[in-house]
């Protein structure tokens, strides 16, 4: 076979857009120039690598094995330029973290303050829900995950950096705000508004019930902080959410935490990659600025 590296950096944009154009314009070239460098590369590997269904691009599985195969070459060649550049003084380069959603009420900031320190570095932030984080790690897409439920299954090299407390929420008017150390077993007349089975909150809220034989009876499960804060202002019920959605405070927006024996539930958030991952020295510098960070916050 005869690929060029451009080549397969262009086949690899073509399996993250879904899209000839766009992944065009990501390796600025024109779109004829594109389709006509990923028909020869079709043509090398002499396999149909991807279809075209009503303008989308599917990759077959052997373009998916292709696009992996161009990942793991093109992360290779990004970690030794930056190894390069570190030798000779430069930062510069690409940093792609992917997080769970609860984990943007800080990681904004974290990297804000990294990229002030460095500002010719590049950084992707990928703000999805759990199952969606960690369909990215399977597939090798970032440098880092910062989640609070990392996977069983797969081979992790994982860090606790911070707490991570799950607290209960209700109506700043309610009653429940008022009193002091409220049982769990009292909330059984209380309808719950909680997260999506699959979120890290909801696993560790589920384990902690069933750990303590408690049954919620949930009202309604929603894919957001926000959406759970709102309906537990309006009065649907009482919410259990990551205290960092909240931004530290005890009260915001119409809800307050109450005062439940037991809780908050102790809670971690965990940044994690593949254990046969390589990190690049900008990767092995956000883990770090991250921890001083913290450091100086706490």
């Amino acid at each position: 076979m005869n690929i060029t590296f451009r080549q397969l950096k262009l086949f690899l944009a073509l399996a993250e857009t879904g899209s000839v154009s766009t992944a065009a314009r990501t390796m600025h070239v024109t779109q004829p120039t594109a389709s006509m460098q990923l028909k020869e590369v079709t043509q090398s590997v002499g396999i149909p690598l991807f279809e075209v269904i009503s303008k989308k691009v599917h990759l077959t599985d052997m373009g998916r094995e292709l696009a992996q195969t161009a990942r793991t070459i093109v992360q290779t060649w990004e970690a030794f330029e930056q190894g390069a550049d570190s030798v000779k003084g430069l930062a510069r380069g690409k940093l792609k973290v992917a997080v769970v959603s609860t984990a943007k009420y800080f990681i904004p900031r974290l990297i804000g303050s990294f990229c002030k320190k460095y500002p010719d570095i590049d950084v992707s932030l990928e703000i999805l829900n759990r199952d969606g984080v960690v369909q990215r790690m399977r597939d090798n897409l970032d440098d880092l995950y910062i989640m609070s439920q990392p996977p069983n299954d797969l081979d992790l090299s994982d860090e606790i950096f911070m707490a991570n407390p799950l607290v209960v929420i209700a109506a700043a008017r309610s009653v429940l705000v008022k009193q002091e150390h409220v049982e769990l077993k009292s909330l059984g007349n209380q309808r719950f508004i909680l997260r999506e089975q699959g979120s890290g909150t909801r696993m560790g809220v589920d384990l902690y019930f069933k750990k303590n034989k408690f049954k919620p009876d949930i009202r309604m499960e929603l894919g957001s902080n926000e959406a759970i804060k709102e309906a537990v202002a309006g009065g649907l019920g009482i919410g259990i959410v990551s205290r960092h959605s909240l931004h530290g405070q005890q009260k915001e927006h119409g809800v307050a935490v109450v005062d439940i024996l037991g809780f908050p539930i102790l809670s971690n958030w965990h940044i994690v990659h593949p254990s046969s991952k390589r990190l690049s020295p900008i990767a092995t510098e956000f883990k770090l600025h991250m921890r001083k960070e913290l450091r100086r916050h706490l």
